[in-house]
């Protein structure tokens, strides 16, 4: 899902805890209304007014393994869903699970909704953030089409309850506005450092590479394995 602009331009504040950022869309984009919710009120920051310190990247997998791997993905984006309900899995059993492998997952905000679905996904901290992660891209052609914002957001919080998360959790969680700032402004960063343009994007090693499909990540993996 290409994008000119990577979401270093303003933030606006929505009502939910939500934040969205400006960008153009591709044909491939999942289409949302852009509306704020009633009573939201308007603000504008930068990464560089706010302090991310507290966001912490999601890892799975051996964090001393020689080779490490960086996803950035959207969970509104249709790719990321497609990968993380197949070569995922795949990339789980072969090389997560067995500790080949360092993995980093790192969201990009190209809208509210996804926004909301990271601040659902690292409600429950590290232990849940995959478990839960997988439950927002296995029902992301259902939750992000459910209808108008409130609706959009009601089907995340089901997704928080399937989880084991309770309400007064999900709504403390949504309603964090500095979490949401912090974490904008994090990706923001990350983006910008790493040259971001696209979703799913894979950091192997330090090296770019755009969405690709499992084999061709099996062999680059592979090579720098074996070093």
């Amino acid at each position: 899902m290409n994008r000119r602009n990577i979401l270093l331009g303003g933030v606006a504040a929505v009502g939910l805890g939500g934040w969205y950022m400006t960008s153009n869309r591709s044909a491939n984009t999942v289409a949302f209304p852009d509306a704020p919710l009633p009573g939201a009120a308007n603000a504008q920051t930068t990464s560089g007014d706010v302090d991310t310190s507290s966001i912490p990247d999601m890892v799975s997998g051996n964090p001393d393994a020689t080779v490490e791997v960086i996803e950035y993905a959207s969970f509104t984006c249709p790719h990321c869903a497609t990968f993380h309900t197949g070569a995922y899995k795949k990339l789980k059993a072969e090389y997560i699970d067995t500790g080949k492998i360092k993995f980093v997952y790192r969201e990009v905000y190209f809208d509210r909704f996804g926004l909301w679905a990271s601040l659902i996904a690292r409600c429950g901290g590290e232990d849940k953030f995959f478990g839960i992660a997988d439950l927002i891209y296995a029902d992301q052609a259902g939750w992000t089409r459910a209808g108008d914002p409130a609706a959009i957001v009601g089907e995340l919080r089901k997704i928080g309850r399937l989880a084991g998360l309770d309400n007064d959790t999900l709504e403390a969680c949504l309603q964090d506005g500095d979490r949401a700032q912090a974490l904008v402004a994090w990706y923001q960063e990350n983006a910008e450092e790493d040259g971001i343009d696209s979703t799913p994007s894979f950091l192997i090693n330090g090296k770019k590479f755009s969405n690709m499909n499992y084999e061709t990540m099996k062999e680059t993996i592979d090579a720098a394995l074996a070093g």
